[in-house]
């Protein structure tokens, strides 16, 4: 394993620890139709549906049980592939509060979104949206 791997890996473990400390704050209910409005921030590089146009980032159908990484995109982390993060409601609040704190090295346009009924809003939504999780293309 190359060292960037190696560094990377224990970068996301301990990503993955700090982020199950400050995990105990369960999320607020979210509102998925204003999760609705929210989403039209990553409308440009995410679809909610397979087979639309392929954008920057992956689409988000079957995103929650979902291994990171793993849809084809025009652009994926290193970083996001080796994380072995399935993703969860827990984990994408994480995620979208500030994506490089969950895994350093990621590739993504945003810096996160601070407000927690926001993050929760907008997970509401794709959970309406997405379905459960499908294996890859």
């Amino acid at each position: 394993m190359s060292r960037h791997l190696v560094r990377t890996a224990a970068a996301v473990g301990l990503a993955l620890l700090a982020g199950m400390a400050s995990a105990g704050e369960p999320l607020p209910d979210g509102n998925p139709d204003r999760g609705k409005r929210l989403f039209l921030q990553c409308v440009a590089c995410h679809e909610l549906k397979p087979g639309g146009i392929l954008k920057v980032g992956p689409h988000l159908a079957g995103l929650f049980g979902r291994q990171a990484g793993s849809v084809p995109a025009l652009v994926v982390s290193p970083a996001l592939k080796a994380s072995g993060i399935v993703w969860n409601a827990d984990l994408l609040d994480q995620w979208l509060a500030k994506p490089t704190a969950l895994i350093p090295g990621i590739i993504m346009v945003i810096p996160g979104i601070e407000k927690p009924q926001d993050r929760a809003d907008l997970i509401a939504y794709m959970k309406r949206e997405t379905g459960p999780a499908t294996k890859a293309p």
